[in-house]
């Protein structure tokens, strides 16, 4: 096959403990397009992969409450000072204490969707079909069989060495990932 029509290598492993030691030396290798795959949830697999909590999410998510924040405040303060100054009762045209229910409900609502939308950007996602389900034993993936997938994006992907260093690591096969 040639290297413009590969997507990556995926290996395919018997049991969790051997996928998790395959992961942490394909890491400690350097590669970082990298993902795994189980038919359960496996924290270990995921701190084998380097991968931490704290990412680009949790901040986007403050700033966007921030901005919903300010614009509650501000179209409130525009409204009530400067566009329609109607004295009520003799209040003060600024009374911040009344526009808080609305700003707080504002950066809850932008954050919400700064979240929404933040999740879907992060992850790629629409993506109606992924280059790996080409591959026929994937399917296994969700029943009985554990895989490490690395990408061939990755700065240290060579299709020879890759598919060396993989199958040193004792899979039950290694597969080429069409695009």
């Amino acid at each position: 096959m040639s290297d413009r029509h590969l997507w990556g290598l995926l290996a395919e492993f018997r049991d969790p403990s051997a996928v998790v030691r395959a992961m942490e030396r394909i890491h400690d290798a350097g590669y970082t397009r990298i993902d795994g795959f189980s038919p359960f949830p496996m924290e270990e697999l995921s701190e084998a992969m380097g991968w931490h909590t704290r990412g680009r999410l949790p901040k986007l998510v403050l700033l966007g409450g921030i901005l919903g924040a300010l614009t509650g405040y501000g179209l409130q303060y525009y409204t009530a000072v400067i566009a329609y100054p109607l004295n009520v009762a003799g209040k003060p045209l600024h009374s911040w204490p009344a526009f808080i229910p609305v700003t707080f409900e504002m950066a809850i609502l932008f954050a919400a969707g700064t979240a929404v939308l933040g999740m879907l950007a992060l992850n790629g996602l629409p993506r109606p079909h992924h280059p790996i389900f080409n591959v026929e034993d994937f399917k296994l993936a969700t029943t009985d069989k554990f895989f490490i997938c690395i990408e061939a994006k990755d700065p240290r992907f060579d299709p020879v060495e890759t598919r060396r260093f993989l199958e040193g690591l004792d899979p039950v096969k290694v597969s080429e990932v069409e695009r």
